[in-house]
């Protein structure tokens, strides 16, 4: 399992261990009640100790944040993977279009969560299944998932400040009004739909920046990055600009060049590593069929 180790400076010494694990190892209370319940959870120089023990200068504090048991209702099942990054903490996916990311209805063993947590097993790893950065069925590339709850915590909090960016590569129907710009338009669930999004005055906050990198056959190529993270974000924004994405049979059409996908690619991720806060990023190109619709 995943162990934190601090060595304990002069300024900190005189803390509480519980006070340590919270502000110089930010774990949430919950990520401490379950190190707690573990035998071995929470050492000083390898020595098991109450939270409520106070460390000295030069003390090893060390905490086990790994899970503790895998994801129980996902059985894993070897499938195709495309890891482009992974460390004790994090991988990074490249995800092929057209596969789906949870089991759900008609795809109980196919997921890119059977595959993963296969390869956790084969590894000797016992870990649950975080996906930090979701990507719709039909949307392929780059994805950041979790080893762990402590993980993804960390690198959901990166998400919302905005360290964890994500930049895509679309191509859309049509031509944008302009070169670059800004869809700045609040997005909800479309009444009497479980699936489908809209534009609405009422609904969240959603800004999407774009740039066209080039068109041809009638369409655009754009890179494109979210300053907010809502379900369908770039299909329902395209889409209320009258240029959808290529395939989305959802808010355009489905294109027999795309079967079970569509014109939507993560081409980058940047986020610093969760634990040492090392700088990590990755690209990936667009896929030779999106490059084939222009």
């Amino acid at each position: 399992m995943r162990r934190l180790t601090l060595t304990i400076t002069p300024q900190q010494a005189g803390r509480k261990v519980e006070t340590l694990l919270r502000r110089e190892l930010f774990l949430s209370a919950a990520d401490v009640r379950r190190a707690k319940g573990l035998p071995e959870g929470i050492c000083l120089d390898g020595v098991p100790v109450f939270t409520t023990a106070v460390a000295e200068a030069g003390q090893t504090l060390s905490v086990i944040v790994g899970d503790a048991q895998g994801s129980e209702t996902i059985p894993p099942i070897p499938g195709p993977l495309d890891i482009r990054y992974e460390d004790e903490d994090l991988v990074i996916l490249n995800k092929a279009g057209g596969v789906p990311v949870h089991p759900s209805q008609g795809h109980h063993g196919d997921t890119l969560a059977n595959f993963l947590l296969a390869h956790y097993r084969c590894q000797g790893l016992t870990a649950g299944f975080h996906p930090v950065n979701r990507l719709d069925r039909g949307t392929s590339g780059l994805m950041a998932v979790a080893k762990h709850a402590y993980a993804h915590q960390r690198l959901q909090a990166q998400l919302s400040a905005g360290v964890l960016r994500r930049r895509y590569l679309a191509v859309c129907q049509g031509t944008l009004p302009q070169g670059r710009g800004t869809i700045d338009r609040p997005i909800r669930r479309r009444p009497g739909s479980v699936l489908e999004r809209e534009v609405h005055p009422a609904g969240a906050w959603a800004r999407t920046h774009y740039e066209v990198l080039r068109q041809g056959q009638g369409r655009s190529l754009l890179r494109l990055e979210l300053e907010s993270g809502r379900t369908h974000q770039i299909r329902v924004h395209l889409a209320c600009l009258g240029c959808p994405l290529v395939g989305d049979f959802l808010y355009g059409e489905e294109v027999p060049e795309l079967p079970e996908r569509f014109a939507l690619h993560s081409a980058e991720i940047q986020l610093e590593q969760p634990v040492t806060g090392e700088a990590v990023r990755l690209q990936s190109p667009l896929p030779p069929e999106l490059e084939a619709l222009l």
